[in-house]
């Protein structure tokens, strides 16, 4: 079985179309939401989605609150999942069709340990486009898989590495670096689809050059970026 482990913070727009598309997938797994306090209606989409499903698939769709960052959101729902995979995915991407049921085929593969998916902006604006280019070059050169990736491990290895570490940012970062050390990580196409709203509100050059920045730091050992440069965008 699959544990998909969503965090989420005031993501009321995003991830209504991330779960009904990720509900609607065959497979066997289960879908844990980690709220970090949203003031908005996050946890509103949650209860209503269970309401709808519960008659059929009961259990299938869980809501649990954690401290709010990434890293302590996932790690808690990594606590509660049941699954031989830990799939974890964020509130604004959407995965490819039948992916789960691909993970289920991978859990007898004991040669992969964890992977990753290839990473593609919503709508057409071609610097967007440019972005994910750079950045799946990246991934396929390094294997550090970033947090929008749809990152997957399973769940005893998750667990032997301590789980992500408890730091504001560039947890995942962190994290693949440890996990580089015991296994190679997969990249599996076709890619995952984050929703472009933020990178755009944010600016598209400037986004453009965070990601340089990122890169610069996981391989080359640049320093890290102000935390001013990770402020949300909603």
């Amino acid at each position: 079985m699959i544990s998909v482990v969503i965090p989420a913070y005031n993501e009321e727009r995003a991830l209504p179309a991330t779960l009904g598309q990720l509900l609607e997938q065959a497979g066997d797994y289960e879908v844990i939401v980690v709220d970090g306090g949203s003031s908005d209606g996050t946890c509103e989409v949650v209860r209503q989605l269970q309401l709808d499903r519960q008659c059929a698939i009961p259990g299938h769709l869980t809501l649990i609150s954690a401290r709010q960052g990434r890293a302590s959101q996932m790690n808690a729902g990594a606590r509660m999942a049941r699954g031989e995979w830990l799939l974890f995915l964020h509130a604004d991407t959407v995965l490819p069709t039948h992916a789960l049921s691909r993970l289920n085929v991978l859990e007898s593969d004991i040669v992969i340990q964890a992977g990753g998916f290839l990473h593609q902006f919503s709508g057409s604006d071609w610097r967007l486009r440019m972005i994910s280019l750079l950045d799946n070059f990246r991934c396929t050169r390094s294997r550090i898989i970033y947090g929008d990736q749809a990152l997957f491990v399973r769940r005893s290895l998750f667990e032997q590495l301590h789980g992500f570490p408890d730091q504001i940012i560039l947890e995942d970062v962190a994290f693949c670096e440890k996990l580089l050390r015991v296994t190679t990580p997969v990249l599996l196409a076709p890619p995952v689809v984050t929703d472009a709203r933020k990178f755009l509100k944010m600016g598209v050059w400037r986004s453009l050059v965070r990601v340089l920045l990122i890169i610069l730091h996981v391989e080359f050992g640049f320093p890290y970026l102000p935390r001013a440069f990770f402020h949300e965008i909603r």
